[in-house]
């Protein structure tokens, strides 16, 4: 009863100063996550005030907001939009693998790291972080925008890519060879596949076994076909966050529509929860020996993420500042790269300091993501593009003698 008494302490304290911090961040036009990591700092390992009791609660509820995010994205689109933009941006996810994974294996080998932790920290710096970005994304209003299709590409085929890395990264730490991880990744992509085509295909089905007009029943069946489905892809070692935007993909019409106005404030509630439980789980203690090659990192993949964008919205025609605004919202890592890091550490034969690295690299990219991302609304980022549009604009007049 105790311990109980102090989980309900702890977990209204804690969602009160995320109310009041939210607050704060809104007053001044910019994005609560950064404050909801650092809250995270100050009350986890190594904090001012550790809060031990709530910190299996905050575990879960972080699991559940990166799944809301993800169902909430997929709530946005089609099935058919979800195809046509990842046929289109197949070569921009070409580009995201070579941009993005090379710098962080080449960065593990050159502090003298063996090629399983190259191969851990090219994973790391790859992905970009889905629910960091949605949370971005309908902060700043830009879910109807004409970039966002592209962004949603990118985090895509990343995800995808996940669920195929995952299982062979596990064999290899694992020691199991070429046989254990060619069977991991045949499951992994048979349940994607197979998710997938029900999703397509079957999608209408789905959807009509569910009533628009009931929000009760409507907000159980949805929240349990979301974690049910999320759960299985896990289960077979393929990513949750897969399985939960295939979901929101599978609904469609009136269905889609409500649910997303019930969801939404679940999604705020344990989005929220997700980014307090990674400040949590990171111990400041662990920060300076570390910080400097982190941020090295960060500022070389937040340059090549950026360029990732760029190049991928520039492909299917967007303007200028819609590139701008595709590459800075890639800009944050978060979730996968700290289950990859989770992994290696696991495995206890990668290089020790793997793990304080990885929490601070991606620290770094999720503290200074949402701000990156604002810059392409602030007047003077807008001047900059006006006057570079009509500097390229300008035919050089011809020399005559």
């Amino acid at each position: 009863m105790h311990d109980f008494t102090t989980l309900l302490i702890e977990v209204g304290a804690l969602l009160l100063l995320l109310g009041l911090l939210g607050r704060v961040s809104r007053r001044f036009g910019l994005s609560p996550i950064p404050l909801y990591l650092l809250a995270g700092l100050a009350f986890g390992h190594g904090g001012l005030l550790p809060l031990a009791a709530s910190e299996e609660f905050f575990a879960v509820g972080a699991e559940i907001g990166v799944i809301l995010l993800l169902v909430m994205l997929g709530l946005e689109y089609s099935a058919n939009e979800l195809v046509g933009n990842l046929r289109s941006a197949a070569p921009a996810g070409l580009i995201d693998g070579v941009l993005n994974a090379l710098p962080g294996a080449g960065f593990a080998l050159l502090l003298g790291w063996d090629w399983v932790a190259a191969l851990v920290l090219g994973g790391i710096t790859w992905v970009s972080s889905s629910g960091v970005i949605a949370k971005v994304l309908a902060d700043l209003g830009r879910l109807g925008n004409r970039e966002t299709p592209v962004i949603l590409s990118v985090l895509v085929i990343e995800d995808l890519a996940m669920a195929l890395y995952l299982p062979l990264v596990t064999a290899v730490l694992a020691g199991t060879g070429l046989l254990g991880g060619g069977i991991a990744l045949t499951v992994a992509v048979g349940t994607v596949l197979i998710v997938l085509v029900v999703a397509i295909r079957y999608g209408h089905l789905i959807s009509s076994a569910l009533s628009a007009k009931d929000p009760e029943a409507l907000l159980l069946g949805v929240l349990g076909l979301t974690l049910l489905i999320a759960g299985i892809a896990a289960s077979l070692q393929v990513s949750a966050a897969v399985g939960a935007f295939l979901v929101g993909i599978a609904l469609s019409g009136p269905v889609a529509h409500h649910a997303t106005e019930l969801l939404s404030p679940l999604r705020d509630l344990f989005a929220a929860v997700f980014f307090v439980f990674f400040g949590l789980t990171t111990d400041p203690q662990d920060i300076p020996p570390v910080l400097l090659p982190a941020l090295a990192l960060a500022i070389v993949t937040m340059g090549t993420k950026t360029l990732t964008g760029y190049l991928a919205a520039r492909r299917v025609g967007i303007a200028e500042p819609g590139r701008w605004r595709t590459g800075l919202a890639l800009v944050p890592r978060g979730e996968f790269s700290i289950v990859i890091a989770g992994l290696a550490v696991a495995a206890g034969s990668v290089e020790p300091r793997l793990a304080a690295l990885a929490a601070t690299y991606v620290l770094i990219t999720v503290v200074t993501g949402p701000i990156l991302a604002r810059l392409p609304d602030f007047p003077w980022f807008k001047r900059w593009l006006r006057n570079r549009a009509a500097a390229q604009r300008q035919v050089p007049m011809p020399i005559h003698d």
